[in-house]
């Protein structure tokens, strides 16, 4: 599953570099899938609908920073644990439990993500 951002998140923006899929932003901020990723073409998301991945989205969260669920792998393929709630000084970057992927569908999207 991805990792979410609780709204107890100070915004001190400790987690945002960590992210090697360029999955976080600040609150307020508009987001779009080609950002920080490798991606050329259609995206496929994992309901089946395709994406525009230029097309600038709706921010998440126009309070604290937020994780895009279609960007994060939980650091899958880069790192042993999620990078954001290692740094996260109040342990507000938890499991999102209504984005549940498994280990190998986490891995095929940061293939997906940085193919190339």
């Amino acid at each position: 599953m991805s990792i979410i951002i609780t709204d107890e998140c100070i915004n001190c923006g400790a987690c945002e570099p960590e992210c090697p899929n360029h999955a976080i932003y600040q609150g307020g901020a508009n987001w779009n899938i080609s950002e920080g990723t490798n991606i050329s073409g259609d995206f496929k998301l994992p309901n089946g609908n395709s994406m525009d991945i230029y097309a600038e989205q709706q921010p998440i969260s126009n309070d604290f920073y937020f994780i895009v669920p279609e960007k994060c792998t939980e650091c899958k393929g880069f790192h042993e644990q999620p990078q954001c709630a290692s740094v996260c000084p109040v342990d507000c970057c938890v499991p999102d439990q209504n984005n549940s992927e498994t280990e190998d569908q986490l891995l095929a999207k940061q293939k997906m993500l940085h193919a190339g």
